[in-house]
């Protein structure tokens, strides 16, 4: 490990490699973070956001890891943090969604979802918060949605994952505040991402309806407000939700 690499601060993204969590790499590599990008299959997508991160004169690397795994979690925190010889951020984003109506969901629809989305939260920022507490430094951001403030028919799964994530960052913004650590959470509305992508246009059009800021969101948008919750000047914000949802949620 270089000099270098030891004066620039360091983040890891789970859930990485696309959508909101390269836009949210990106943005971190711009400010100036070397970069751990955590992906769970797609190698070549999480490379390619590395790539991209490099081109901000920064470090970033690729680090295969299944969140719902205990073990994988706690490797992947040490391996970041041993990469660049600290780690300063945390962006929990790794998720997934298996959207039916409840009376049609399944218990493993549920549990996948939970088990991605909250407990691996869970998992990682257990291990972050013991290397943070050491250093009297850390940013934890976790990802949650409108959804798990407002709930919405069809993803009671969802909605509960996004939920506890809430209920998460509060919980350890009040454990870790008086150690320089802090904890948020950024709720997304309706965002450009291949999860909405694959909506019809119906269901678009009835979800801008209810937005009035008139039209979808952007990743950059959600990761810009990541990049402003990870930096040193936020060090008197924790346990705060900062939606980023053009008014969705008012």
């Amino acid at each position: 490990m270089s000099e270098q690499q030891n004066t620039r601060p360091a983040a890891l993204v789970t859930g990485g490699g696309r959508g909101i969590g390269r836009a949210i790499c990106l943005a971190l590599a711009k400010a100036g973070f070397d970069v751990c990008i955590n992906y769970a299959s797609s190698s070549a997508a999480a490379e390619e956001t590395a790539e991209q991160c490099k081109a901000f004169g920064v470090q970033a690397v690729a680090l295969q890891a299944d969140v719902t795994n205990p073990a994988d979690c706690q490797n992947l925190v040490e391996t970041a943090a041993n990469t660049f010889g600290r780690l300063d951020v945390l962006v929990n984003n790794a998720g997934v969604n298996a959207d039916k109506l409840i009376l049609r969901m399944q218990e493993i629809d549920f549990d996948k979802v939970i088990d991605t989305n909250l407990k691996g939260a869970f998992f990682c920022s257990k291990t972050a918060c013991k290397l943070m507490m050491r250093q009297r430094y850390g940013r934890i951001i976790n990802i949650s949605s409108v959804v798990g403030l407002h709930g919405n028919a069809g993803q009671s799964n969802y909605a509960a994952s996004k939920a506890g994530l809430i209920g998460l960052t509060k919980s350890l913004a009040k454990e870790f505040a008086a150690r320089g650590v802090t904890v948020n959470a950024v709720a997304p509305g309706f965002i450009e991402t291949d999860m909405t992508a694959a909506m019809s246009d119906a269901a678009k059009e009835a979800a801008l309806h209810a937005v009035p800021a008139g039209r979808i969101g952007h990743a950059e948008e959600v990761a810009n407000a990541v990049a402003f919750l990870a930096s040193a000047e936020t060090s008197y914000i924790t346990g705060q939700v900062l939606c980023v949802d053009g008014g969705m949620g008012m």
